[in-house]
């Protein structure tokens, strides 16, 4: 398909600084199976949902993936920054470095207490370092030297602080791993979550660690061309087995973000049965995609031509998503990480 399909104009004060507080005081744009929108708030959440639909949450953790500091040589140190993104090993991560081009094999990295080793510089500024630590003892100390790493729309617009330490974490949060939230997660509040339970709405959780590729906006000219990075996901056998449960009683699975849906879709066979998944995906989705296990999605607004764009677009029509991003960004919304949220349900 061609990827100008999914562009649109968002005026710059649209882009969301801080989230809503309460966090389930954002609003919620409902779009139902039949094009028909409705203006309402998260908190209202449990009116859509009914005794027995199963919500399903990604319970991964953002890590202090940002990583600033020296490059070590004899002709004196230079400072260098690092966006790890992908562990590789107990020791190993692939990152972002910056600047990259000057880096070479061997160079010796200094953060802090935190010591590493270029091992390769790739394409498009993307190296492989080893650290002097691993496992646990390497966790503390990037999350001792490190910090959160605020998407680019944001960052670029003011500097990450301590209110961000805790406003980029889901309530969810477990599994570290992820260099970007999930952000759907990040509306929910003990309040709503004790409210959907006396609902009698269940809740599961799977965990896909977020990787750079999710978010950035797709530079070829057709879908076809586009590749997506591979992210680290997990679905286990009881939680499998319970989602299939909930469909077979005529009940609903509603996934909490796209990267909730994008591990289900990965576990579920063509004819919609749910299978342990532990493993890398890249499943991308566009219009013509036949949903397998995935009812309901709770997500937030996103960017013009990003794969997340597309995703909402097959899973609730490209039209019906352009006329409710129009009527959206008319009302007001606020998008992206730290903005507002849609409901997208789809027809029985």
């Amino acid at each position: 398909m061609d990827v100008s399909l999914f562009d649109f104009d968002l005026p710059e004060e649209r882009i969301a600084l801080r989230p809503a507080d309460p966090r389930d005081a954002a609003r919620l744009l409902v779009v139902h199976g039949d094009g028909r929108l409705e203006h309402r708030h998260v908190r209202d959440l449990p009116e859509y949902l009914t005794a027995g639909d199963a919500l399903v949450v990604n319970d991964t953790r953002v890590i202090a993936a940002r990583l600033k500091g020296q490059r070590l040589r004899t002709a004196g140190p230079a400072g260098i920054e690092l966006l790890l993104h992908r562990r590789l090993g107990p020791d190993h991560y692939s990152a972002l470095a910056r600047p990259a081009r000057k880096l070479l094999p061997g160079d010796a990295l200094v953060f802090g207490a935190l010591k590493a080793q270029v091992l390769a510089r790739g394409e498009a500024g993307e190296v492989e370092v080893q650290f002097a630590s691993s496992g646990a003892v390497l966790d503390a100390a990037i999350a001792a030297e490190g910090e959160i790493p605020l998407p680019p729309y944001i960052a670029g617009k003011r500097p990450a602080d301590a209110r961000d330490a805790g406003d980029y974490q889901t309530i969810f949060a477990d599994q570290a791993g992820s260099v970007a939230a999930p952000t759907a997660g990040l509306h929910f509040t003990p309040d709503l979550l004790a409210r959907l339970a006396e609902k009698g709405v269940t809740q599961e959780s799977v965990t896909l660690h977020v990787g750079l590729g999710t978010f950035l906006p797709v530079s070829a000219e057709d879908t076809a061309a586009h590749r997506m990075h591979a992210e680290q996901a997990q679905l286990t056998e009881a939680m499998a087995a319970r989602l299939n449960e909930t469909h077979a009683k005529g009940r609903r699975v509603c996934a909490v973000g796209t990267t909730s849906l994008r591990t289900l879709e990965s576990a579920a066979t063509p004819d919609g049965v749910l299978k342990p998944f532990a493993g890398e995906t890249d499943i991308f989705i566009t219009p013509g995609y036949q949903f397998r296990a995935v009812d309901m999605l709770l997500t937030n607004f996103h960017l013009p031509r990003s794969t997340l764009f597309m995703l909402v677009a097959a899973f609730a029509g490209l039209e019906t998503m352009r006329a409710a991003y129009a009527e959206a960004i008319a009302q007001g919304y606020r998008f992206y990480s730290y903005g507002d949220a849609c409901l997208l349900i789809r027809p029985q």
